[in-house]
């Protein structure tokens, strides 16, 4: 399936967090990210490569979770034929509003139930003071506080049925599948979409626990993969949760760290963010049970918690 190019890339999410406060320092001092304005009780919060307003808005909450993903549609003309789309499926919101630096939103959930915020209009990010870079090409100054993450990379979400969700996101959205984990009984367990030449932007995973709507990572891009090592000693002297790695997955062949911040959330530091995909008729790389039971790309086996930690909790 072609790349429709209707949606340009993900713009941000809104995390979801029972403990604020250190979320906020842990997002901040830990990570790197910048405040860039607040409301009720939301924080917004952006990494200092992102062009827009903000990449995580970080909202305080009885539990974890995500709440919402926002993605950036290409054009004001792009951005109606995905909301034809959607609603053609059943499953738009309907519009509302813009937050803070966005116009004009159409929101909508996927199969599983999670909410998606569609929008063109958007407030390019125009630093002043010592947040203003010295190369005029580059969004913020590089603000050299703690692992300093250069963007938001994807969004990998549990689902009931993975390529249920998937579908969706092809048909409706136009992305198209990259690779995938194919069980032996032919089911897709979790499926990895791209909007254009970076090779996926969400990622689909079924939930073992059968629940909808859950998280199962946010992910951040550094900017060289020995930044990921960097990010390891920084999350042991802060006292941060340190899941697994760092090491390289096999899918994707990404260079990965996995923490959990303060309100329970899992957050992925990756580098080479994702591989870029010039082909046009790309097919997906399928990965067979088999395969995927060997573990990560340099042997290092897959945790349990991988496949059982998601937010919000349950059980």
């Amino acid at each position: 399936m072609p790349l429709l190019h209707d949606v340009a890339h993900l713009g941000h999410a809104e995390l979801l967090t029972p403990e604020p406060e250190r979320s906020l320092w842990f997002f901040t001092q830990v990570l790197g990210l910048t405040e860039n304005g607040a409301r009720g009780d939301s924080v917004y919060l952006r990494t200092w490569d992102d062009y827009e307003h903000h990449s995580l808005k970080l909202t305080a909450s009885d539990s974890s979770g995500i709440r919402r993903t926002g993605l950036r549609a290409a054009s004001e003309a792009a951005l109606h034929r995905r909301v034809a789309a959607i609603e053609a499926a059943g499953l738009g919101l309907g519009w509302q509003d813009g937050d803070l630096g966005i116009g004009p939103t159409y929101l909508f959930r996927d199969p599983d139930g999670h909410e998606f915020e569609l929008y063109y209009e958007t407030q390019w990010y125009r630093p002043t003071g010592e947040l203003k870079p010295a190369l005029k090409n580059q969004a913020q100054a590089y603000p050299g506080r703690g692992v300093c993450v250069r963007r938001l990379d994807h969004v990998n979400f549990l689902a009931a049925q993975s390529e249920l969700n998937g579908r969706f996101v092809c048909d409706a959205l136009g992305g198209r599948v990259t690779e995938q984990i194919v069980l032996d009984d032919g089911t897709a367990s979790a499926q990895w979409l791209h909007f254009a030449q970076k090779s996926y932007d969400l990622v689909y995973t079924d939930d073992w626990t059968k629940s909808s709507g859950r998280l199962h990572h946010l992910a951040f891009a550094t900017d060289t993969r020995e930044d990921i090592l960097r990010a390891a000693d920084i999350c042991l002297d802060k006292g941060v949760f340190i899941e697994t790695g760092p090491h390289k997955h096999a899918i994707q062949q990404t260079f990965f760290l996995y923490v959990y911040e303060p309100g329970g959330n899992r957050i992925e530091l990756c580098n080479p963010c994702a591989r870029l995909i010039f082909a046009p008729d790309w097919a997906p790389v399928s990965w067979t049970q088999q395969e995927r039971a060997k573990g990560q790309a340099w042997g290092l086996a897959t945790i349990s918690s991988f496949h059982t930690h998601g937010t919000p909790p349950v059980g």
